[in-house]
């Protein structure tokens, strides 16, 4: 039998790694390390994807510094991979971001907050996630008018909960840590809008937003079908629906039983294409509509088309070969409860995740991190992420490496700062190059969450 190391020497381990990069290291950033072009990395993600899309992809990174940050993980993974690192890996979300936490149904029906978009989850250094989601704090606050002083604040929030949570988790039972809940959610205020929003984000409700009755001889043939808005909700011809619909048998399969059993219990009614958030536009993203009991047990599932991480190419990878499964697999790793209809299968020489669309599900805007919101948020996802991270990593060899100082979070808030800089240069590039985007229509419409 393997001796594991105890909780004391895993802690020490972690303080060990602060000779391999200093803690106040981590404020470096220097843009004469990239070895790349930023907008030559873009060009390259959008091999494989829907061409009349990728324009709609550019025009919405171009809507502000905070819209191309969202919709550039392959860049930010680059500059990571240059940068020393702790060595310390974890299950990472990989895209952490203000935009991608919000509130969804967990399988016992309750509402929960958590992290919620995991398209670039892979194992990887734990402070990658801490880098992005506190220059998004930067960011979002910059694009709301948020003080200078208040957006570091919310920096130094985001990590002194994170250092505090992760310290506790280390001192916990495990199995106490691994059903941790976080609670005060109503009395965070972006979070309770959140909340409340989710409350009406029932299957009812999304049948009545995405779907139009089928009209036959002037009245209502009982029968609904998606309404098309395109390109962002498209109806799919016979041959593309009977392609979709095919995949489902390979998801069914990797559902745990008694899950396949209540989607057998399911009849397929319409297939659409929907295109969703920044990042994943111009991929593959279908959607089922289903009914179990009648019209009034709608089921809406996402079907949605998974590349590699962009983070995989700067790591030495060891997970699951299908994208759809990886994502499922980080998903599970981090969050406290998960989709129960989360799965994954195969479309041509495509992979995918499937997943529940909209139920219960809604996000933050950035409007509500005004005033005190930020902050409040900050330290929400602070401790959100340090339990994602504990889940899946080590709290001990966490704890032990960022100590109980404030170096840490020093190097982290002056990171959040250049990277912010450096990603409104990037933007700036962006909009003098030959993707520049011409006036739209679509420039108006928000970029949804996928989910």
């Amino acid at each position: 039998m393997i001796e594991l190391s105890t909780s004391q020497e895993r802690r020490a381990i972690g303080q060990s790694r602060r000779k391999q990069v200093r803690r106040q290291d981590h404020s470096l950033w220097q843009p004469q390390q990239r070895r790349h072009d930023p907008i030559a990395l873009l060009e390259e993600s959008m091999r494989g994807r829907v061409p009349s899309l990728i324009a709609l992809k550019y025009e919405r990174m171009a809507a502000s510094p905070f819209g191309f940050f969202r919709g550039a993980v392959p860049v930010m993974a680059a500059d990571l991979s240059l940068l020393p690192h702790t060595g310390i890996v974890n299950q990472i979300c990989g895209d952490a971001h203000v935009r991608n936490l919000g509130a969804y149904a967990g399988p016992d029906g309750r509402l929960v907050f958590d992290i919620n978009d995991f398209d670039e989850t892979i194992r990887a250094p734990f402070e990658w996630d801490l880098k992005r989601l506190a220059t998004s704090l930067v960011l979002a606050g910059r694009e709301v008018g948020i003080r200078r002083g208040e957006c570091e604040g919310a920096v130094y929030g985001l990590i002194a909960r994170y250092r505090k949570y992760v310290d506790m988790f280390a001192k916990m039972p495990v199995i106490e840590m691994a059903r941790y809940q976080v609670h005060r959610l109503q009395r965070i205020t972006p979070v309770s809008t959140a909340l409340l929003k989710a409350e009406r984000s029932t299957p009812m409700h999304t049948l009545e937003q995405l779907t139009v009755p089928v009209m036959r001889h002037g009245e209502d043939s009982g029968k609904r079908i998606f309404v098309e808005n395109k390109p962002l909700l498209t109806r799919l011809s016979s041959a593309q629906a009977r392609a979709v619909l095919a995949s489902l048998q390979e998801y069914k399969n990797n559902l745990l039983p008694e899950r396949r059993h209540f989607f057998a219990q399911y009849k397929p009614i319409d297939v659409g294409f929907k295109v969703v958030g920044t990042g994943s536009v111009g991929l593959r993203d279908y959607l089922v509509y289903l009914e179990g009991n009648g019209r009034g047990d709608p089921l809406f599932l996402q079907i949605k088309e998974e590349p590699a991480s962009g983070y995989a190419k700067y790591l030495e990878y060891h997970g699951p070969h299908h994208q759809g499964e990886r994502v499922a697999d980080g998903q599970r790793a981090m969050q406290f409860a998960s989709d129960p209809f989360l799965g994954w299968t195969t479309i041509g020489h495509r992979q995918y995740l499937v997943r529940q669309l909209n139920d219960h599900k809604a996000s933050i805007e950035l409007d509500d991190l005004k005033g005190p919101g930020l902050l409040e948020y900050a330290e929400m996802c602070g401790e959100l992420l340090a339990r994602g991270h504990s889940r899946s990593g080590d709290a001990c060899m966490l704890a032990g490496y960022i100590g109980s100082g404030r170096r840490f979070a020093d190097a982290i808030m002056k990171f959040a700062e250049a990277y912010a800089d450096q990603t409104d240069r990037d933007w700036q590039a962006l909009l003098k190059s030959r993707h520049a985007p011409k006036t739209s229509k679509l420039a108006s419409q928000p970029a949804s969450k996928s989910t």
